[in-house]
């Protein structure tokens, strides 16, 4: 999907693509590697990045974020008030519109996704903190949690102990359901 995007942003005259990125954590190195104006990440992009971090650290950068329209409440709320450094786009949006939302973002206009914006305003207040959001997100992959403590650079037992809390906050019995109830809420 990734070189596929790459690709079409790069038949674009006015758009240069300098960087492909496999993990989110990558975008500090390769944005100030290639001086680029506008980073585009998918919120599911293994590795975890603050965006927040990244507009106080680059402060050139803009960034456009792939959203699930579905499950990005609480997120979209706390991105939305980075705009317009930080433009907000369902990952289902057509090409025509991530190209467009790229060349506001350069121009220094704000995006947002209409969807992403209803869901952002009438999502719950999460209960989740950002870590254990982390932690389920990867869970959602189907990761087991040697993996997601490898990921994240934790142990399998901190893992473990964020996934039970996670448990307790969405009162759900299993992983499953406390992903599905996290999604649902907007929580992740």
């Amino acid at each position: 999907m990734r070189e596929a995007l790459s690709a079409a942003l790069s038949r674009e005259p006015d758009l240069d693509v300098v960087d492909e990125l496999a993990r989110a954590d990558d975008v500090f190195a390769a944005a100030r590697r290639r001086r680029a104006e506008v980073a585009v990440l998918d919120a599911l992009l293994p590795g975890t990045v603050d965006v927040h971090a990244v507009c106080e650290k680059l402060p050139r950068l803009g960034i456009l974020m792939l959203l699930d329209r579905y499950s990005s409440g609480v997120a979209s709320l706390s991105l939305a008030r980075l705009a317009p450094r930080v433009g907000l786009i369902a990952i289902d949006a057509s090409l025509a519109d991530l190209i467009e939302a790229i060349r506001h973002l350069v121009r220094g206009e704000p995006v947002l996704d209409a969807e992403l914006a209803l869901a952002a305003l009438t999502a719950d207040e999460s209960p989740l903190t950002n870590r254990e959001r982390d932690v389920l997100r990867l869970a959602m992959t189907g990761a087991p949690p040697q993996e997601i403590a490898e990921t994240l650079f934790l142990s399998p037992g901190t893992v473990r102990n964020y996934l039970s809390h996670v448990l307790v906050k969405t009162g759900a019995r299993t992983r499953i359901e406390a992903i599905r109830i996290a999604q649902d809420a907007g929580w992740i």
